[in-house]
């Protein structure tokens, strides 16, 4: 089996990034962690990846102030140079231009913290509380031009108790996430992600539990 070399795009400690490197580590897993790059040199997220020997790098977005597109083709030429196959953002705190979308289109993901297309953007668990839901929880899609949008490849969710707050509903996504980013990474690295439009669907099995984790 030939792996797909992945790099994971951090800017602070890299929760998820854990979760997938952790999943990567099994032999059978059709995705490999090659690199992890950030846009800031004091992530924690890079000594943790490089403790475990995979190799790291830093694209400052400071050393290109006010010229997003410079800092993405400096980006790009990183990824390039590691032969990189796959991108995964976790955690990655800046809003990508259509030059680097572009670039990795199909090959890039994303974790957001809700069940898209709901609460896009910030605060996200304040929000979901603001306005009384009875389900939150996280999604993995495809990266496009707009912010927290593209197809959809799993989503995980979980209840909102009425003794929720802020942080206890973002622990209990945060579970999710760590589940649902690992399983969502194979199956795109495997070719079973499959895009049709806005939808993704599987390898065709109709086990539709594949990409949806619930309560």
């Amino acid at each position: 089996m030939s792996r797909k070399k992945t790099a994971i795009l951090i800017s602070g400690r890299g929760s998820n990034m854990g979760a997938l490197i952790s999943a990567a580590m099994s032999p059978d897993y059709p995705a490999e962690i090659t690199l992890v790059l950030s846009n800031r040199p004091d992530a924690k997220g890079l000594e943790r990846a490089a403790e475990l020997g995979i190799a790291t790098a830093v694209v400052d977005h400071k050393d290109h102030a006010g010229d997003r597109e410079a800092f993405e083709k400096s980006v790009d030429a990183v990824l390039k140079d590691h032969k990189i196959d796959l991108v995964a953002l976790a955690g990655f705190m800046r809003i990508l231009t259509p030059y680097l979308v572009n670039a990795w289109a199909g090959r890039m993901i994303n974790i957001h913290p809700a069940l898209l297309p709901s609460f896009k953007g910030l605060a996200t668990h304040e929000r979901a509380l603001q306005e009384g839901v009875k389900l939150h929880g996280a999604t993995v899609h495809y990266v496009s031009a707009e912010m927290d949008d593209g197809p959809i490849i799993m989503q995980g969710a979980v209840p909102v108790l009425d003794s929720d707050t802020p942080d206890t509903l973002a622990a209990r996504v945060l579970n999710v996430e760590h589940q649902i980013y690992p399983k969502a990474l194979s199956m795109v690295a495997s070719g079973k992600a499959k895009v049709s439009g806005a939808r993704v669907t599987g390898s065709g099995n109709s086990n539709e539990t594949e990409t949806l984790i619930w309560p």
